[in-house]
């Protein structure tokens, strides 16, 4: 009876221990005929000690939870078969290397007694009596020793995990005596990896590490790779029109000019090695300065070659000017842009050339010519205010309330025959002075009043709510 363990560093063949230790064989082989140790990672290794395998995820992972038993995969809600008692054969020991081994932990509440699961344990090296009684041996290595010697020799962090991933690609049964447990199917081809297990990756292990490459060359393809990167957001912001595009090989860029430097100064001097396209000193857009630099664009290419090599370093108006080839691109973005926008036009419809999309939308408005007519409405409603209109009518509303105003002090300066008249000649003098005028009240503005109740005193004899007559003594 025994197992195909195909590893990333090679096959290991296992012969399993039947008579001696039936349920660990019958658990291991169960597990391996579903392809529940695919993709498993190998860790916890201990140079010329052991190395330990068997939970799919991986121990350092927070979605891993320790692994299973063949058992418990077939009864999730029952946690007692996630793990069984292995046995422990008293002549079996770990004095070879190879022997295969359970992992085990022991119960909480009994020491003595301990529980395993899918965790198993490979030994690379002899005689380990610090692992009898603890780990139960099940099998043996009989083929694939070169791969425990490279298990053995690889680097490994200080967790005893390795830099470079080594997995369990394969399980292969060669012999299987034990019946299938109800429920179990074997899988027709290996499973994918899940998300979880793609997430524990460190190094591929099929990634090729190559030590004695040149750093200036992986310096320079990290260059590239971020050059490619950048140049993919720029596309995707719209300022290039596509990410592999080049600097035209026909333009010179120019630098360290003098201030007074002209155009045609630089396109005369220049055109001796041939024709020129155009010639531009760049400026400030606000102050016309010379930002002392320009662009010139060859009609060949040739041409603008030859001079990059004979005017590099020239003196021109007292400044030694320095020439490259221009590694800008914005003309090109120009004319693509251009290009682009006047195909767009030519096709007509809405925005962007399409007939279904619109530029902007205003709540209420069915579409820009109607937009347009309502803003000539002074009654119009929509979201977004006319300015100009919002200031008339703060200029009518101010006039009229001055209006209001003026109004009311000229209905509070009428003359005084309007006045009521005061059976006290005195407070007639004050009137007439113009002192605590401000005091008196016009009743006539109480609207609120009744004027029946407050006319009443000068009535001798008058109606009251009650519907008959009250004399006043």
């Amino acid at each position: 009876m025994s197992v195909l363990l195909e590893t990333s560093l090679g096959d290991i063949v296992i012969d399993l221990l039947v008579a001696e230790a039936p349920k660990c064989c019958e658990n291991f082989l169960k597990l391996c005929k579903v392809k529940y140790y695919n993709f498993s990672p190998i860790y916890s290794v201990q140079p010329n000690f052991s190395f330990q395998t068997g939970d799919p995820i991986g121990p350092g992972s927070k979605d891993s939870d320790g692994g299973s038993s063949i058992w418990g995969l077939f009864n999730p809600g029952d946690t007692s078969k996630k793990t069984f008692k292995p046995e422990f054969y008293p002549k079996l020991k770990h004095t070879e290397r190879g022997t295969v081994s359970m992992a085990t932990a022991p119960v909480p509440n009994d020491p003595d007694e301990r529980l395993a699961g899918s965790q198993f344990i490979v030994t690379l090296g002899n005689d380990l009596d610090y692992l009898d009684g603890k780990a139960a041996i099940f099998g043996t290595v009989v083929e694939g020793f070169d791969a425990l010697e490279k298990i053995n020799t690889a680097f490994i962090d200080e967790t005893g995990r390795p830099l470079k991933d080594i997995r369990i690609r394969h399980t292969t049964i060669l012999d299987d005596p034990f019946d299938d447990p109800p429920g179990l199917t074997a899988p027709p081809e290996s499973p994918i990896p899940s998300a979880a297990q793609l997430a524990t990756i460190r190094i591929a292990d099929d990634e090729e590490l190559d030590e004695e490459a040149d750093q200036e060359a992986l310096e320079k393809l990290r260059r590239e790779r971020e050059a490619r990167a950048q140049a993919l957001t720029l596309e995707m912001v719209g300022d290039l029109p596509f990410a592999e595009v080049k600097p035209p090989e026909n333009v010179l860029f120019v630098c360290k000019l003098n201030p007074v430097t002209q155009d045609e100064d630089l396109e005369l001097i220049f055109s001796r090695f041939g024709k020129i396209l155009s010639c531009e000193v760049i400026r400030d857009k606000r102050t016309g300065d010379s930002l002392q630099y320009a662009f010139i664009e060859f009609e060949e290419k040739k041409d603008c070659e030859q001079a990059y090599f004979k005017m590099d370093g020239v003196l021109i108006d007292d400044h030694r000017i320095h020439v490259d080839f221009s590694q800008s691109v914005s003309r090109l973005s120009d004319t693509w842009r251009d290009a682009t926008n006047a195909k767009r036009k030519r096709q007509g419809g809405g925005f962007g050339g399409i007939e279904g999309l619109e530029k902007k939308r205003q709540y209420r408005v069915e579409d820009f010519r109607e937009k347009e007519r309502e803003r000539e409405r002074s009654d119009r409603y929509g979201l977004v205010l006319d300015r100009g209109e919002a200031a008339r009518k703060r200029v009518e509303m101010s006039d009229e309330r001055e209006d209001t105003q003026k109004r009311w002090e000229r209905s509070s300066d009428r003359d005084d025959r309007w006045r009521p008249r005061s059976r006290s000649p005195r407070n007639d003098r004050r009137d007439r002075d113009g002192r605590h005028s401000d005091r008196r009240r016009d009743r006539s503005r109480d609207w609120h009043r009744d004027d029946r109740r407050r006319d009443r005193s000068r009535d001798r004899y008058r109606d009251d709510d009650r519907s008959y007559d009250r004399r006043r003594w």
